[in-house]
């Protein structure tokens, strides 16, 4: 079973708090990492939730340090969650090799390829596993949750949503990587992860489940014009905004001139994705 997090710090933040936690995972088989922001109305109501979901190789804490959300996640009366972004020192051989493999690279896939299925199993761990964590421990309104998330991350988010409507009301993200079944990364991890049957690699496909399941809720996504992996064909948002548009799901795609892959882009852009999670999270 999951055991109750435990403290590693607190911080006081914009009213709120910051907390670092950690636990045992039953999903991952590990001990897991997240953060949480409690903006002050979470002192006397639950507050809606909005999971932060982090790029390769991130941790809990990058986001917390360097996004500057607790601002804006105050002013709005949200929850923050940010996950880890895989399981840590397993003792699976190789899983500290790569930088964008393996620890902080989980792709927020469930593995089925051992040795990794024994401990990365992130897909579960994000929808089922820390949500429940969340409701039991914190302040939380389960019934109103929303995810968004960076890189990686936004991948995560998108296909989070996609696949579970029904669970969180909203879904942004900042250049996420839309495509991964048609990337460098995703063709990496998802080998290594789910093995060699690329028709198994479709359900973490942001761009193959939008023609598959749809999408009724307004997606916004954030995309720096100077990103170097936009240019290295490891994003492909294009991809994702044909399959939303022959799919007929509503997408906000925004290229920002001159803007990285770095927090300085998402720090000036984070308070357009709260307040876009915020009007649907509170209706």
């Amino acid at each position: 079973m999951s055991t109750a997090p435990k403290i590693i710090s607190e911080n006081r933040c914009f009213g709120g708090t910051v907390g670092f936690y950690s636990h045992h995972s039953q999903t991952c088989n590990s001990k897991m990492r997240f953060a949480v922001y409690q903006p002050p109305k979470a002192k006397s109501e639950r507050v809606p939730v909005l999971y932060f979901l982090s790029g390769l190789t991130c941790t809990e804490e990058n986001f917390m340090a360097k996004a500057g959300a607790q601002k804006f996640a105050a002013k709005y009366g949200l929850m923050l969650v940010a996950p880890d972004t895989s399981p840590r020192d397993t003792g699976i051989p190789g899983e500290n090799d790569d930088w964008d493999f393996g620890t902080g690279a989980g792709f927020y896939v469930d593995a089925t390829v051992e040795p990794w299925s024994e401990h990365y199993q992130m897909y579960s761990y994000v929808v089922e596993e820390l949500p429940a964590i969340i409701a039991q421990h914190f302040p939380a309104q389960i019934d109103h949750q929303g995810i968004f998330g960076h890189s990686m991350g936004g991948h995560g988010a998108l296909i989070c949503a996609l696949r579970n409507p029904e669970q969180y009301t909203s879904v942004s993200a900042l250049a996420p990587i839309a495509a991964p079944t048609q990337c460098p990364w995703g063709k990496k991890a998802f080998t290594n992860y789910l093995g060699e049957d690329e028709e198994n690699w479709d359900i973490y496909d942001a761009s193959e489940l939008v023609l598959t399941v749809g999408y009724k809720r307004p997606i916004l996504i954030d995309q720096g014009t100077a990103d170097p992996f936009l240019e290295k064909q490891q994003l492909l948002p294009g991809i994702f905004a044909q399959a939303c548009e022959k799919a007929g799901v509503p997408l906000t795609l925004r290229f920002q001139e001159g803007y990285n892959h770095s927090y300085y882009f998402i720090s000036s852009f984070v308070e357009d994705h709260i307040r876009h999670h915020a009007a649907a999270l509170k209706l």
